[in-house]
């Protein structure tokens, strides 16, 4: 396990499921103390009790909506009144998996969809980090790691409103990388290919997972656990000199 999270104080945006939950118990596992913010509170309760029941790490549950600000603040105010610092976020939540999207050509996107998965996939970053910001500037210290996607690099047909928005993330990430380095703050960006992290999926879903096997160097499916060992090396001093980074982590689809 990489070593230097012991007592971080971690909050993961979308930790009630699916990777989310993966880097939560990761982080419990490296000894971190993990908020987990979701907007299915219940979920996020869950994972928050199995981090401090199996693993034995002091974890906090929070209801976010990272598309309002008030919502964002209220969970950076609940992690600072628990924890009394901030050392990383993992700006996880996303329209993708566990919130449905249409995932039909441009022609059948509508204004309000594309509107709505902009207001959570990038707006939700700005509220994020602009929450999290002042806390960590006064500790001259933070990690930011933001959630890409591996369609960006090579595009994906039927979801252009979602690769438009992770593009996004790798832009915003690289200019908020400049604006925070004299804080001491790295921002980086971590890019999943396609990965099987639904907790129930459907013969549909892992027949999905297992076409793009036959492009990767690594031939087969990834899954949730294939992310956390890029994403504690983000979070740890190890990265400390890397910053505005994207880390593609896909098996060999993409080679940057």
């Amino acid at each position: 396990m990489i070593q230097g999270l012991k007592d971080k104080v971690v909050i993961i945006t979308g930790g009630g499921h699916g990777i989310g939950k993966a880097y939560c118990i990761g982080f419990g596992k490296a000894g971190s103390q993990v908020v987990v913010a979701d907007i299915d509170k219940p979920a996020a309760e869950r994972v928050a009790a199995q981090i401090t029941e199996k693993v034995r790490c002091d974890s906090l549950a929070v209801h976010v909506d990272v598309s309002n600000e008030k919502s964002t603040k209220d969970m950076t105010a609940a992690a600072l009144q628990r924890f009394g610092r901030i050392d990383v976020l993992v700006n996880n939540a996303a329209i993708f998996a566990t919130i449905p999207m249409n995932r039909g050509r441009i022609e059948t996107i509508t204004p309000e969809e594309w509107d709505k998965l902009m207001a959570v996939n990038l707006k939700g970053l700005f509220f994020c980090c602009r929450a999290v910001l002042p806390a960590m500037r006064a500790r001259k210290s933070g990690k930011i790691i933001n959630i890409a996607s591996g369609t960006v690099f090579n595009g994906s047909p039927g979801r252009i409103h979602y690769v438009t928005s992770k593009a996004g993330t790798i832009g915003f990430t690289r200019t908020l990388a400049r604006e925070v380095g004299d804080d001491n703050i790295q921002v980086n960006v971590l890019a999943p290919g396609n990965t099987l992290s639904e907790e129930n999926p459907t013969d549909e879903m892992i027949r999905f997972r297992q076409s793009s096997v036959g492009n990767r160097a690594l031939k087969r499916v990834q899954v949730p656990q294939d992310l956390v060992g890029a994403m504690l090396f983000l979070a740890s001093p190890l990265s400390d000199f890397v910053t505005g980074q994207t880390i593609n982590v896909d098996g060999g689809i993409s080679f940057l």
